[in-house]
């Protein structure tokens, strides 16, 4: 994507002649008085943006600010229904995930939906760079705010899963009110560090929104490293601690006493989680590595690349709501009307399934189990034993 960057015709500037930019880090020698958001590059660019990326973006904000709003309103019902721990636990940490996705949504989609329905300039708009660092901030901490909240989502429901007693005396819903509010802090903090100087925010192109400068010199590099990291890390995270979770969860659902172990919620939370997951997963990775990737191979940045991976994780914010709004009990009862949903768990949905799973877990841990039921054995024989050499003898 190549652009020409135009400093303003004012006194005190002087004529500069239009450059090509075929990458953010370009070598471009700001003037003394050019604000630092505008030094690599500085609209107005002679890009004028089509009607169909005006209706293309209102089209995306409108449809993922409705979707969260309509799963917000399903939560609160669903919160003020719920009389499990386990379960409202879970649903606010749900509504601190739709709630940051609604928000990051309304902030960034009303600056890139007015920039192309309004065409304005950015330098006569802001000429000191607070608007651009504000949504820069937003961009960072909107992105980052659904990783963590998905890490700490995954580490809630491995605590539920396997040391539900631990939990329980230990977590309480102000405290798990508490655990969101420091990931929106967490995230803040590091969408504030641009402005202490590790990293900076910068006009992005086509000019229609700002971003931190992917660069592999100085305090760039080391915020770029930080940003994808973080992200990476929290993406691991939530892999490892949902597949124990998930594995935990098939045996009891799946084991010889299933039938006392309804945990139906259960298996509807993990289902969802896992959905969330997997959304993140393909949103932001891309993004993610390559931010990395850039940084560390020192190599020119792919303007093309940058404004398709960043679309990508921007779907993971309306795609995020429909997970609860599509994947809940009464809904499933809607689709499948025919089933007895009274009987069981949710697993008999799928009778040839749940004997599969069933075999799988026993032959993924027959060892463990098969050593549990020699030393069971071994224990009832010597019962045994000892009962019949204290039984008195009959005259």
């Amino acid at each position: 994507m190549e652009s020409s960057v135009g400093f303003p015709s004012q006194s005190h500037l002087k004529e500069t002649t239009a450059l090509q930019l075929t990458t953010m880090n370009a070598s471009v020698l700001p003037l003394n008085n050019t604000p630092l958001c505008y030094s690599i590059n500085s609209p107005p660019f002679k890009y004028q943006p089509t009607i169909a990326s005006a209706y293309f973006s209102c089209i995306l904000s409108g449809l993922g600010l409705t979707s969260n709003l309509i799963a917000f309103i399903a939560l609160l019902k669903s919160f003020r229904r719920t009389h499990s721990k386990s379960r409202s636990f879970f649903l606010i940490f749900l509504g601190g995930l739709v709630l940051t996705d609604f928000m990051g949504l309304l902030v960034t989609g009303s600056i890139v939906v007015s920039f192309h329905v309004t065409h304005f300039n950015w330098r006569q708009l802001d000429p000191y760079c607070h608007f651009c660092n504000f949504m820069g901030m937003s961009m960072v901490f909107y992105g980052l705010c659904p990783l963590l909240l998905g890490a700490a989502m995954a580490v809630e429901r491995f605590i539920g899963i396997n040391r539900p007693f631990a939990r329980s005396s230990s977590i309480s819903k102000g405290r798990t009110v508490s655990m969101v509010l420091i990931v929106w802090l967490f995230a803040g903090s590091i969408a504030l560090l641009p402005l202490t100087g590790i990293g900076s925010y910068h006009m992005q192109m086509p000019g229609s929104w700002c971003f931190f400068n992917i660069s592999s010199e100085g305090n760039d590099l080391a915020f770029s490293l930080l940003f994808s990291l973080v992200g990476l890390m929290c993406i691991a995270v939530s892999f490892l601690l949902n597949t124990v979770s998930v594995v935990t969860l098939i045996k009891v659902c799946c084991g010889e006493d299933r039938a006392q172990r309804r945990r139906d919620h259960e298996v509807e939370m993990m289902v969802q989680l896992i959905l969330i997951m997997v959304i993140a997963s393909i949103c932001w990775c891309p993004l993610l590595v390559f931010t990395a990737q850039t940084v560390l191979s020192g190599g020119p940045l792919k303007i093309r690349s940058l404004l398709l991976w960043i679309r990508f994780a921007t779907c993971n914010q309306i795609l995020d709501p429909w997970v609860y709004i599509l994947f809940r009990r009464a809904v499933l009862k809607r689709i499948y009307p025919r089933f007895d949903w009274s009987r069981g768990s949710i697993m008999t949905l799928y009778p040839s399934l749940s004997n599969t799973i069933r075999r799988f877990t026993r032959s993924s841990f027959g060892s463990a189990l098969s050593s549990d039921v020699i030393e069971e054995t071994a224990k009832s024989t010597i019962m045994d034993t000892s009962s019949v050499k204290q039984s008195p003898r009959p005259l």
